[in-house]
């Protein structure tokens, strides 16, 4: 990881670049490569050549930019699609293979590849739905039987839904598909005497009362049948009940337990959990655990505490007091619970889970962030805690547990300086990636993302600097650094704002020529303001197009510590932003804009009430 201990405090000179988006070079394409796979429907063909003359791709023409780039789309077909560019006496032959995005229709009665459900081991609960699913033709009758009970699967609506990068393409519709899932759920109940049924099925040898461990149900078996044919196939994962009593409990151990709405990282993430929350497991699924306030987390991120009885706490004082900077307020709980944060206007809300409130004395003196804290009970099992603010701006905020206690820190807002216009403020700046193992997208000379950003954050560096601003830099040269090294330099460093620097690029299936302009990502509520301001400013101020604000799932983005977004500043593979990009001139606008952006909004946020 990157040296996080210096400060800039001296403008230095930026790196000069060459005059590349006019250089006079030979026919180049710097994306696809040859031999590329895709499930896109489209690929564009981002690369340069000499201004004068003309590039031909399959023996057409293509549009070029003044400087000679060019990024035009062509549809793929299923398999191989060659591509022959041509300039003057130049050649370059592009093959580019397109897979499909699913796998193919079976064939007859049969179910598609890799479609039956459960594809790994999973643990439920007594009393709790099971469900079945698998992909086969229409018009065939499906079931699938578990122990003594066969349960029918019925077919389902055709559709898929697209991935959540296509809203960067303006593609998130769902998709018709000719693949028909079959589904069908059923219902382990224990019965009057105590023992297991499926429906109205017993099973036998699953005494409730006095169960203690886990009952293997073995693997559901499927069957189909169609046009007179039947075959049968038992799902690769196999169906184990959790015991009723004393289900197993685990501990987080990782620095940021990371909970999510199902069992794998294609589920959105929740609240982290801080290390020590101990919550009992109600699910598993593969490597995932579900806990008992409803959400997943990977097994290598907790621990199985061997004896543990069911995590739950009652709650009485609550005490706050303030250190420098931050207001630290402490939930003293008889164990570690999971914890749920929400981030409103003028509001933040802390949610105890597993926990019976006896709150009856807090302690909160006059504070210059919190104007009032209330708190309910809005279930059994979960007690809410609403501190009403006195600044619409959060400024950031922390968990940790000690012991059994979670403390929350709640960040001031930054004082005003009469020397400067940032004085007393720390920004951080993160020029994204780095090294020749991470160059980030390329401009169509081949040019590289991660040297432009470095210059351009450089620039930005010097004018915060100018403007009394403590400036940290995650890399000063061509360092490699992982997302979460930049994330842990944040953490390490808390300053009061993060702005992660890159230029973007697109999908296979996007549009390289018609999409362009400025675009803001955020994460957490504390960081809405600041993106949809600098987005705004820089669109108006320099006259570029808007690519658009998005909350998004990014590392970088995620920081709770201070208001974190991640600027995309241009498109690196459009032909005409790509001269902007790269011009000097513009560079040093782009710079004085932002930090000027950055001043105007900070100077709205601690003048307003």
């Amino acid at each position: 990881m990157a040296n996080v201990n210096w400060v800039w405090g001296l403008g230095l000179v930026g790196v000069v670049i060459p005059a590349i988006a006019h250089a006079q070079q030979p026919l180049f394409v710097a994306y696809p490569p040859d031999g590329h796979e895709t499930t896109a429907t489209q690929i564009f063909l981002i690369g340069t050549a000499a201004a004068e003359g003309e590039v031909q791709v399959n023996g057409q023409a293509i549009d070029r930019s003044p400087a000679g780039h060019f990024a035009p789309s062509f549809p793929l077909q299923l398999g191989e699609n060659v591509f022959t560019l041509r300039y003057q006496d130049q050649e370059l032959v592009l093959r580019v293979n397109r897979v499909a995005a699913e796998p193919p229709l079976p064939v007859g009665a049969a179910f598609a590849e890799g479609s039956l459900v459960p594809a790994v081991d999973i643990a439920r609960q007594p009393g709790e739905p099971i469900c079945f699913s698998a992909i086969a033709l229409p018009n065939a009758t499906v079931t699938a039987t578990l122990g003594n009970q066969t349960i029918p699967l019925l077919p389902q609506a055709p559709v898929n839904l697209p991935p959540n990068s296509a809203v960067l393409t303006d593609q998130n519709q769902p998709i018709a598909s000719e693949r028909v899932t079959y589904q069908g759920c059923t219902q382990l109940l224990p019965a009057p005497t105590g023992v297991l049924m499926y429906g109205n099925t017993v099973v036998t040898g699953m005494v409730i009362p006095q169960a203690t461990t886990a009952s293997d149900l073995g693997y559901p078996t499927y069957q189909i049948t169609l046009n007179g044919e039947t075959h049968q196939q038992p799902a690769p994962g196999r169906i184990t009940l959790l015991p009723p009593t004393n289900p197993p409990v685990v501990e987080v151990t990782a620095a940021s337990g990371t909970a999510r709405t199902g069992p794998s990282t294609d589920y959105s993430r929740l609240t982290p959990l801080p290390t020590g929350t101990r919550a009992s497991v109600t699910g598993q699924e593969g490597e995932w655990f579900r806990l008992d306030y409803g959400a997943w987390i990977r097994a290598s991120d907790v621990r199985v505490v061997a004896g543990a009885s069911l995590p739950r706490s009652l709650i009485r004082s609550v005490r706050a007091q303030r250190i420098p900077g931050w207001t630290e307020i402490r939930f003293p709980l008889q164990t570690p619970v999971p914890v749920s944060v929400q981030q409103g206007d003028r509001q933040f809300t802390l949610t105890l889970h597993n926990t019976t409130a006896q709150t009856d004395t807090i302690l909160l003196n006059d504070d210059p962030l919190i104007e009032r804290l209330d708190w309910t009970q809005p279930a059994p099992d979960r007690v809410q805690y609403t501190f009403n603010l006195k600044t619409s701006q959060q400024w950031g905020y922390k968990l940790r547990y000690e012991g059994t206690s979670l403390i929350l820190s709640l960040r001031h807002p930054p004082i005003p300086d009469a020397s400067a216009p940032l004085a007393g403020l720390s920004i951080l700046l993160d020029p994204g990636h780095g090294s020749p193992e991470d160059l980030g997208a390329r401009g169509p000379t081949g040019y590289p993302e991660k040297d432009v950003v470095l210059v351009v954050s450089n620039l930005i560096r010097d004018r915060l600097i100018e403007r009394g601003a403590t400036v940290y830099m995650t890399r000063e040269g061509d360092a490699d650094l992982f997302p979460q090294d930049r994330v842990t330099i944040i953490n390490q460093l808390e300053p009061t704002l993060s702005l992660s620097i890159h230029y973007n690029a697109l999908p296979d299936s996007g549009d390289a020529v018609n999409t362009a302009g400025i675009g803001m990502f955020w994460y957490n509520a504390q960081a809405h303001s600041l993106s949809v301001f600098l987005h705004n400013y820089l669109v108006e101020t320099l006259d570029r197009p808007s690519y658009g604000v998005f909350w998004n799932n990014l590392a970088l983005t995620r920081p709770t510590v201070a208001p974190a977004i991640l600027l995309e500043l241009g498109f690196m593979i459009n032909p005409t932003e790509f001269e902007w990009i790269v011009d000097q001139a513009e560079q040093e606008n782009l710079a004085e804009a932002i930090a000027a952006g950055v001043t105007e909004w900070v100077q709205l946020q601690t003048q307003r009430p």
